[in-house]
């Protein structure tokens, strides 16, 4: 019952958040990227079609996550006698979508996409299927490190189908200009540096994202980790009051001071373009070729020259299950399965797809193209997911928003993480 509370108290907050209009400063998008496509549909219509084709509803992340999915969906709806229909909704409306279906005996949808922040929530919920009872296993071409979050007590809940990872996104000719070579972006200095020299030359150094709160605390992560803090102790506590908090907040704002918040789109733009130097991206807003003006590399891992190297990768991985009310499971069991394999996976890179298996990734033909693609996979290895707990959502509301009135001035670092720090203990209790 305490569970049950907690998901309707969460839905409760993303109901209200978006009759609000939701969002802060500038921008929109959510961790992991992509458009925010809200209430379209695709594919098959209402009741049986085809001869008596079975009809198949999907639930998914709109933009390139869906984009990625649905161009498999042709083949399968061929070889299974199946229509299939697709709703692509918004962050916030996908996770309400999904999680007040699951109140109903049968549910109205047969495979959903999830963002791995929520897996606790849904799982303590009993939200979803879980896959292992199913016949469901992982190969060993999955990156084994990508699996983790879809994982409970040994059992599977979900596959990791799109691979969304923290990157640092660089504009080649201006980090040229300001004397560096990617492979020389190792430290935070070097970050200032280069957005220092850029804005010194008329141009923006540095460039974040702002929307919503949970945007605003997953670009933030990767400077928090290098300087060895965390949101949550190992108790998952809340830790956001700390030394280490405070210094990454302050070098956040410094970076900020030499540019500014944009939607995830026109940083994109920017970067390409050649006004902007710098910027916090993730591979499912865009996927740079080897001929693009814009690049990645790693989020730098020290914090200067004499630092130790850390791990500065935050997964958004988009992973997909089954609801456990879905009304055709095994078509469901059947779909994921195709859609998780290696060659689909391989085939959704033709339209912005970021697989979690090495064979494409890795993949020759794929790096001539994207060489960008091997980044990501050495990101996917090593990545850290956000913590699992049930009040995640929650807890990135309260947070982002303390952090956004420090962005903004209206707090300063210590007031706005202690006033963050309190909140949360008493979300967590």
């Amino acid at each position: 019952m305490k569970k049950l509370f907690a998901l309707i108290l969460t839905l409760v907050m993303v109901l209200s958040l978006a009759a609000c209009g939701g969002g802060n400063s500038g921008g929109s998008g959510t961790s992991g990227g992509g458009s925010d496509t809200s209430g379209g549909t695709t594919g098959g219509d209402s009741g049986s079609s085809g001869g008596g084709a079975t009809k198949m509803t999907l639930i998914l992340r709109g933009g390139t996550y869906a984009e990625a999915l649905k161009a498999a969906i042709p083949a399968f709806e061929k070889d299974n006698n199946v229509t299939i229909e697709v709703q692509e909704l918004s962050f916030d409306d996908l996770h309400t979508g999904i999680a007040l279906d699951s109140v109903n005996p049968e549910g109205a949808y047969d495979l959903c996409m999830v963002d791995g922040s929520w897996m606790a929530e849904f799982t303590e919920s009993n939200v979803l299927a879980n896959l292992s009872e199913m016949g469901y296993s992982f190969d060993d071409d999955v990156i084994s490190a990508t699996t983790d979050i879809c994982m409970v007590d040994g059992s599977i809940y979900l596959a990791p189908f799109f691979g969304n990872v923290t990157v640092m996104m660089y504009n080649k000719q201006l980090i040229e200009d300001a004397g560096y070579k990617p492979e020389d972006i190792q430290t935070f200095a070097d970050l200032m540096d280069i957005a220092q020299k850029t804005n010194a030359a008329g141009k923006t150094g540095f460039l974040i994202r702002g929307g919503s709160p949970d945007n605003i605390v997953s670009d933030f992560i990767p400077h928090l980790l290098v300087h060895g803090g965390w949101v949550v102790d190992g108790n998952n506590k809340p830790t956001v009051d700390t030394p280490e908090f405070k210094a990454a907040m302050q070098e956040y704002l410094d970076l900020y001071a030499l540019g500014g918040t944009m939607d995830k789109d026109d940083i994109v733009a920017a970067i390409d373009g050649g006004t902007a130097a710098l910027g916090q991206a993730w591979p499912g807003w865009y996927v740079p070729s080897a001929d693009t003006a814009a690049s990645y590399t790693v989020i730098p891992t020290k914090l200067d020259d004499s630092d130790s190297a850390k791990n500065t990768s935050m997964y958004g991985v988009w992973c997909i299950g089954i609801p456990a009310n879905a009304p055709h499971k095994d078509l469901a069991k059947a779909l994921l399965e195709y859609v998780m394999s290696p060659e689909v996976q391989l085939e959704s890179i033709e339209v912005g797809g970021v697989p979690c298996r090495y064979s494409s990734l890795l993949n020759e033909d794929v790096l001539k193209t994207y060489p960008q693609y091997e980044t990501v996979c050495a990101a996917l290895e090593s990545g850290v997911y956000r913590p699992v707990i049930a009040e995640w959502t929650q807890f990135t509301n309260i947070l982002g928003t303390e952090m956004d009135n420090i962005i903004q001035g209206v707090k300063t670092i210590d007031q706005g993480l202690a006033d963050a720090q309190a909140e949360l203990d008493l979300l967590l209790g």
